[in-house]
């Protein structure tokens, strides 16, 4: 992976990674966590059962895979998706997100959703949330506060948001939020600075740092919780504990290869 993209081969992702791939010409970009076997684990707003047309769930629906029975599994009510590797990229390219990188990497980083300072754990930890998750559901969806991203960085490093009223964890949300606002801190100097170049710069450097605040890696307000623990403490349905035995009957259905 370079500089500037984060493109990669297939044959170089690994299990537990956490990989992305644009949609919509670039418009956004899907998360999820690459589990091996070509499946990849990965969370989207969930269907509405009572409708009959089309919801927005369907924009992240995979396609009729006839090669894997398994995927598109998902638990019923919940999100959080199995799919195979191709139906994830609907012919998209492939890309790895990065963890650990310095302050430095990640400010040249001009789009949010591509790396974060925050380390990741094993990939066997990574494994164990997301498929987990995809037993016991990750909540309802929300595309600012608990997206794919969102997902994807917590199976990675067990990360929460401690508050709800905030920006989530992910990148992409928080670069959506950030350049308006750089823009709107940045009019003021208008009057200050006549050249365009100057504002330019400094609605950039406050873009950048608005990102660089929201960044799992450095923010404060940020508690690790065991996936375990997830919905009993944040009070999402779909997890009681009377039906952990339903859960790992039907996680010995799934396969793998």
């Amino acid at each position: 992976m370079g500089l500037l993209t984060n493109r990669a081969e297939r044959s170089e992702i690994k299990p537990g990674d956490h990989i992305y791939t644009y949609r919509a010409v670039f418009t956004y970009s899907h998360h999820g966590i690459f589990v091996g076997g070509s499946k990849v684990v990965h969370f989207t707003p969930r269907r509405d059962t009572n409708s009959s047309s089309e919801s927005s769930s369907d924009l992240y629906d995979t396609m009729s895979c006839e090669i894997f029975p398994d995927c598109g599994f998902r638990q019923p009510e919940s999100g959080v998706v199995l799919s195979c590797l191709d139906c994830f990229l609907r012919k998209g390219s492939l890309y790895c997100f990065e963890y650990g990188v310095t302050p430095s990497v990640f400010l040249t980083k001009v789009r949010g959703g591509t790396c974060t300072i925050a380390a990741s754990d094993p990939a066997e930890a990574v494994i164990h949330r997301a498929m987990y998750l995809l037993q016991n559901g990750f909540g309802n969806y929300d595309i600012f506060q608990n997206n794919c991203e969102d997902f994807a960085l917590y199976c990675k490093t067990g990360l929460l948001i401690m508050d709800k009223l905030g920006v989530g964890r992910s990148g992409q949300a928080s670069s959506a939020i950030g350049a308006p606002l750089a823009a709107i801190m940045s009019s003021p100097l208008k009057l200050l600075m006549p050249s365009p170049v100057g504002v330019a710069t400094v609605t950039a450097g406050m873009y950048c740092m608005s990102r660089y605040a929201t960044d799992i890696g450095v923010r404060s307000d940020v508690i690790k919780v065991a996936v375990e623990d997830l919905s009993v403490n944040l009070g999402w349905a779909g997890s009681p504990e009377d039906e952990s035995d339903d859960n790992n009957a039907a996680s010995g259905r799934l396969m793998v290869r």
